[in-house]
């Protein structure tokens, strides 16, 4: 009889079986499903697994994170023996068994068996010293070009260890692309390692298309390829030239000569084995050096997808960054609140050489004097009531990587004192300790105040502010560039939609218009909380008028503001009148009160909450 099971593939619950017994199974967070996987990144009914006519059926309950099925969306799928279902954060094999549980027995024959007289029987401490000699070399040139990254000097060590086993004079690794043509060449010479290698063009492509092992052990007495470059290849005693072969593609070949000495066969098994672990290494060099470009682009690449803005204003912070990134100075961002300086901190740290360091940030602005000294430089056990134990500060936290001081300007004179010195001296102490501790860490700091100001009324000292001004850079206002207002926006549809399980197509023309036309005291925070909110409280797939805060509907030039006299208290009386008319023609039903307003039934309640007038109507 047929049996079906999943087992887990990932991390999360590894190598744990589930039985599918009944013709439907339900899998979710829930505990009344029939497999539970109770972590948040299940849904809490998350897919079903059902069993029509010995075919089972994976459907995808609408989940949060969907229900992928080897890493396609699942939808009424039949599954396979074999197929990979991703879970949340879970991964199974789907498994069908229609086997013996003595499948696999291994029975031993008893019948006295006499072996044929050709057969070879070889004792084992005949070829042992040859093999550990050969096993022992292979051993060590694996662990030694295993360790490199860097495919060039990966092949010039490998040269040298099987130089150190085969007797060539010279020898050269060449690679090859996809089209099989040589595009890296790399040669050594035994006796000068700056001396050129020659190679015999004929052999090494023969080798590398046929991928065949060439072994001429003594040039005098063959004539196999006496027409082959004959130049290159008459004053050879003998070559020896074998592919790299990685999953069945050759990728290049190695190749060795010499005019003093023969190759023999053991120099070919030798190299072959040889060939099979260089292939790997080599690919996975070429690999690691991809990835690390790869890596590369993507670390410049990450803070202008999180900074997003086309406008010139951010095209030059863009530029600025990139710039003071390939330093270790000290940076001071200053601009309004809401403008993405720590975005910017956590650019540079990212595109800094202390970027697989730590970034860690602190709101100075957000402790009170005392709790601030200890998050910076941590306590010793015993320094204070409740020091119960030793901690280590923000400063240790960054070390080998960035400190970033938000709001620096809120910070008191006792504590810039503390933070000169880890910038002057390079050290701390932690508080209540007597050892000074070094500190590997580059700074940045960010402000909204204006601190020459600051400085000239006391309140911030001058060493440090020149200490922290070499590099400054102003985050600009939202308002400043509205370009970017509209980009920025629907990056935050798609971040909350996402985040929230709700389709959203978009922001309606309407609420484009309004969007642009907001100063944003705030900045790209305040149009953040805006776009989260509208996502939250809005009900249809665009992002309507409605969906905004009452301060984006009533906004109005200078100009008009000054025309009409007390606007907005005209505005909120009309809004109350036309409310209430509609109320009473409605009879008190607030879903025809909406319809009546041509408004969504969610805004009117807001309206409504926001006026005060909810017991007013309610007497109505």
């Amino acid at each position: 009889m047929m049996t079906a099971k999943l087992l887990t593939i990932s991390e999360k619950s590894k190598n744990q079986t589930f039985p599918l017994e009944r013709e439907t199974i339900s899998i979710g967070r829930e505990a009344s499903n029939d497999i539970v996987l109770n972590d948040a990144s299940v849904s809490r009914r998350h897919c079903l697994i059902e069993k029509r006519e010995n075919l089972f059926y994976l459907t995808d309950l609408q989940s949060l994170n969907e229900t992928l099925l080897n890493g396609k969306n699942a939808e009424n799928a039949v599954l396979a023996d074999g197929d990979r279902i991703l879970i949340g954060d879970f991964e199974f094999r789907f498994l069908i068994n229609d086997v013996s549980e003595t499948s696999g027995e291994v029975l031993l024959d008893k019948t006295e068996l006499v072996l044929p007289k050709n057969s070879v029987q070889i004792k084992m401490d005949e070829v042992f010293g040859a093999m550990a000699r050969d096993l022992t070399a292979i051993l060590q040139i694996s662990a030694k070009i295993n360790s490199l990254r860097d495919t060039e000097i990966l092949r010039r060590e490998l040269l040298r260890q099987i130089f150190e086993v085969v007797p060539a004079d010279e020898g050269a690794i060449l690679l090859a692309d996809a089209e099989q043509e040589f595009v890296e060449f790399l040669g050594l010479n035994r006796f000068d390692e700056n001396a050129s290698v020659n190679v015999s063009q004929t052999v090494a492509r023969k080798v590398l298309r046929e991928k065949k092992v060439i072994l001429v052990s003594d040039f005098a007495s063959s004539n196999e390829l006496e027409k082959a470059e004959s130049l290159v290849l008459s004053r050879l005693s003998s070559l020896l030239c074998v592919p790299l072969v990685v999953f069945e593609k050759t990728s290049g070949v190695i190749y060795l000569t010499s005019a003093r000495a023969n190759f023999d066969e053991s120099h070919l098994r030798f190299l072959t084995a040889i060939a099979g672990i260089a292939a790997v290494a080599i690919e996975n060099a070429q690999n690691f050096a991809l990835l690390e470009n790869e890596n590369e682009r993507l670390r410049s690449e990450r803070f202008e997808r999180n900074m997003i803005g086309e406008s010139g204003s951010m095209r030059k912070i863009f530029d600025i960054i990139k710039k003071v990134a390939l330093t270790d100075s000290t940076v001071l961002i200053t601009g309004e609140s809401g403008t993405g300086k720590e975005l910017a901190a956590q650019a540079i740290h990212l595109n800094s050489k202390r970027r697989d360091k730590p970034f860690v940030a602190i709101n100075c602005a957000a402790l009170t004097e005392t709790l601030l000294e200890s998050e910076l430089f941590g306590h010793e056990k015993g320094a204070f009531t409740g020091a119960v134990q030793q901690k280590r500060g923000k400063i240790e936290m960054a070390a080998g990587g960035t400190l970033f001081l938000d709001e620096i300007g809120e910070m008191a004179l006792n504590l810039q004192a503390k933070i000169l010195r880890v910038l002057q001296e390079r050290e701390f102490e932690r508080v209540g300790g007597t050892r000074p501790l070094k500190a590997d860490i580059r700074l940045i700091a960010a402000t909204n105040r204006e601190l020459q100001t600051e400085v000239k009324q006391g309140n911030f000292r001058q060493d440090l502010y020149y200490r922290l001004n070499v590099v400054q850079f102003k985050m600009p206002a939202l308002r400043d560039r509205r370009e970017d207002i509209l980009p920025i926006a629907e990056s935050f549809v798609g971040k909350f939609g996402l985040r929230l399980n709700r389709k959203l197509r978009g922001i309606s023309v309407n609420a484009k218009k309004i969007l642009q036309k907001y100063d944003f005291p705030g900045n790209v925070r305040e149009l953040e909380n805006t776009i989260e909110r509208a996502v939250v409280l809005g009900a249809s797939e665009w992002i309507l008028p409605e969906d905004l805060p009452e301060d984006f509907l009533d906004i109005r030039s200078e100009t008009e503001r000054e025309n009409v006299s007390n606007y907005h208290e005209a505005v909120r009386e009309k809004k109350i009148e036309l409310i209430k008319k509609a109320f009473q023609e409605a009879k008190g039903s607030y879903v025809e009160t909406a319809k009546l307003l041509d408004v969504h039934p969610n805004y009117l309640h807001r309206l409504i909450r926001n006026l005060e007038i909810k017991d007013e109507l309610e007497r109505l």
